[in-house]
């Protein structure tokens, strides 16, 4: 094989690159359970006592 151009990046640059790592997983994980969606609802108060105190 020729050696690359000095333009390229060589496999280590490419590896160490932060956009071409594989992500983690869960690391980008959106989604949520019904569960965990009332669990918030249940511990913020209620919009209308929040509306009647401002």
């Amino acid at each position: 094989m020729s050696k690359s151009s000095s333009n390229e990046p060589t496999k280590a640059e490419v590896s160490t690159t932060k956009l071409n790592k594989l992500p983690e997983p869960g690391a980008f994980d959106v989604e949520f359970s019904a569960e965990e969606a009332a669990e918030v609802f249940e511990k913020q108060p209620a919009a209308e006592k929040n509306a009647k105190q401002n």
